[in-house]
């Protein structure tokens, strides 16, 4: 709630007129709407530096509003006091009836002016959520269609198996990217004894990758050494192995019988799939993920994905 020179008016005459007593505003209004006692307490035992006299409600109603000011919840305690004003139904503590009645009407306005501010407010936050959601879903389509483009000519040209393992690099860097999934591209470790083909993170996890586009099929051998990288890590990350050419009979047995489930598996058909926009990729991996966990498999294809969510 924005405190405006009505809403500083409203408090000040709340404190003032609503209840006669200082202790029927402290019990009814100061306490409930959570004033700190350090404020008010002192207040109520000043005198007038004029007259000596006591000090009245109105006199300590800027006081208590001043003293508000400095602290991080005071748009919180006037919109508890503006609330309490609006069904104050004590009536009987005020001096002046018609008084009460009327900071009642002001504070019920103001209530409703802000809320219905807050509401236009939310509409205009909302539709810029949904235009930036609808900006953000456009630029994926883009990327995405560029990359399948890329993906399928790389796959008919002749190209040997270490410059189309640094393309698919680059490849699922950006396809990580357009997903707004947080991405490490390739790095060295320990030395430069060790070369990480990628990272990436969903749901906090951290996944290690390895990218093989070969005429043959990956071996085990391979997938061990993704295995040992993982092993070697601190914070027990997963590890994507994605071959687009597939993986031998023995890849999935050997990652089952391994004790340590660390390792899933993708191919080139289930890459080509999400860059058609068929499939979304953090999903997918989800899914990945649970099924290694439930059946020990670390391998779901796209086929049996989409005919799950069926």
């Amino acid at each position: 709630m924005q405190v405006g020179v009505d809403e500083k008016g409203l408090v000040i005459d709340a404190i003032a007129t609503l209840a006669y007593s200082k202790s029927d505003m402290v019990n009814f209004i100061l306490n409930p709407a959570g004033v700190p006692k350090e404020i008010y307490q002192p207040l109520l035992r000043r005198r007038d530096d004029i007259t000596g006299r006591p000090m009245t409600k109105r006199n300590i109603a800027p006081l208590i509003l001043n003293a508000l000011e400095e602290r991080d919840d005071y748009r919180d305690i006037v919109k508890n006091i503006a609330t309490i004003a609006a069904g104050w139904d004590r009536i009987e503590l005020s001096n002046d009836e018609v008084m009460a009645l009327g900071v009642k009407a002001k504070a019920q306005e103001i209530l409703e002016r802000h809320q219905q501010f807050e509401a236009e407010e939310a509409a205009r936050e909302e539709a810029a959520r949904q235009e930036q959601d609808r900006e953000h879903l456009l630029a994926r389509k883009k990327e995405l269609e560029l990359l399948l483009m890329m993906f399928d000519e790389w796959t008919r040209q002749d190209q040997n198996a270490q410059a189309r393992g640094y393309l698919l690099q680059d490849l699922m860097n950006r396809l990580f990217a357009a997903f707004e999934i947080p991405v490490h591209k390739s790095f060295t470790r320990n030395e430069g004894a060790e070369q990480i083909d990628g990272a990436f993170e969903i749901d906090g996890r951290v996944y290690l990758m390895e990218c093989r586009w070969r005429q043959r099929l990956s071996d085990t051998r391979e997938v061990d050494g993704l295995a040992g990288q993982i092993l070697r890590s601190g914070g027990q990350p997963l590890g994507l192995f994605l071959s687009v050419n597939g993986w031998s009979e023995h890849v999935p047995e050997s990652l089952k019988q391994n004790p340590h489930k660390v390792i899933i598996l993708m191919q080139g058909f289930d890459l080509r799939t999400i860059l058609s926009e068929e499939v979304d990729l953090r999903d997918y991996i989800r899914a990945i993920v649970i099924n290694l966990s439930l059946k020990a498999e670390p391998y779901l294809g796209i086929r049996e994905y989409l005919g799950r969510k069926a």
